[in-house]
């Protein structure tokens, strides 16, 4: 493990979920609570910064390993693991791995959704 990596995905992630929390706050005062428009603008913008760093950034200016860290795994990770997911997703596909790609997105989003409802179940039995 090389801890000079660490320290730029720990730092990148603590701006990153700073950043995440900062928007999630402006859009609840600008938006309300009916619709979580904070996170679901975080996905979006995270997801298209993903795109943009991987593709841009690191396959086409050679981003070094470090900064590409820091960017993707750090501050974006801690802004939506969402962006992390979707890339994941298309790049199985790009790939060749279509039937992967899909199993790993409806996957992710049906096991996911189900994890959470099985915590929910859980913590409510628990709690009585």
């Amino acid at each position: 493990m090389n801890f000079t990596q660490l320290a730029l995905v720990f730092l990148g992630g603590g701006i990153g979920a700073s950043m995440r929390w900062l928007l999630s706050v402006a859009a609840v005062r600008l938006i309300g609570t009916a619709f979580p428009a904070g996170t679901f603008a975080v996905n979006l913008i995270g997801c298209f910064l993903m795109g943009l760093v991987v593709e841009y950034w690191s396959c086409r200016l050679g981003l070094s390993e470090n900064l590409r860290l820091f960017l993707t795994t750090g501050l974006l990770g801690g802004f939506t693991t969402f962006s992390s997911f979707a890339l994941e997703a298309v790049l199985l596909g790009e790939r060749g791995a279509l039937a992967l790609s899909v199993f790993y997105a409806l996957g992710s989003l049906v096991l996911g959704l189900s994890a959470v409802v099985g915590g929910i179940a859980l913590a409510r039995a628990i709690a009585g």
